[in-house]
């Protein structure tokens, strides 16, 4: 093999690596994506299934039901619907009703979203921006 040649062959490996090692970040991140529905997106276009989501809004007032042990149940709104949710953990201490929430988790086939994480609003002004520009566009939402 000429100097040349061997210079060629190391350039080739190093940009394959690099190609490998590219690719497999995009897969990795790809795998991680979870797109953002309020409940009435969700309603109307429903997630594909098994697909991880997440669901933003508002915990509806008199929804909350505990269950054995860390089981919970709730209804996540939007003003005009709100999706049944099911959740088993211990939940954010700033967790209530009335109060601001993205869940990320997988749509059940009855129709109840299965959660596995749950995120509450952090302060009296805080709302995740997604929930946030959502609401205000419904006209349900005034910032403070």
């Amino acid at each position: 093999m000429t100097r040349k040649q061997k210079r060629l062959a190391v350039i080739g490996s190093g940009m394959g690596f690099l190609a490998l090692a590219a690719a497999l970040t995009f897969y990795a991140l790809g795998q991680q994506t979870s797109y953002f529905y309020m409940p009435s997106d969700l309603l109307s276009q429903p997630a594909a299934a098994q697909e991880r989501i997440r669901l933003g809004g508002l915990v509806q007032q008199g929804s909350v039901e505990r269950g054995q042990g860390t089981h919970v149940s709730f209804v996540v709104a939007d003003g005009q619907n709100g999706v049944p949710v099911v959740y088993d953990g211990i939940l954010p201490d700033l967790f209530r009703e009335e109060q601001g929430v993205v869940i990320e988790g997988r749509m059940g086939p009855d129709g109840v979203f299965v959660a596995d994480t749950v995120l509450a609003k952090h302060d009296e002004t805080y709302m995740p921006r997604e929930v946030a520009d959502r609401l205000k566009k419904d006209g349900l939402w005034q910032e403070q």
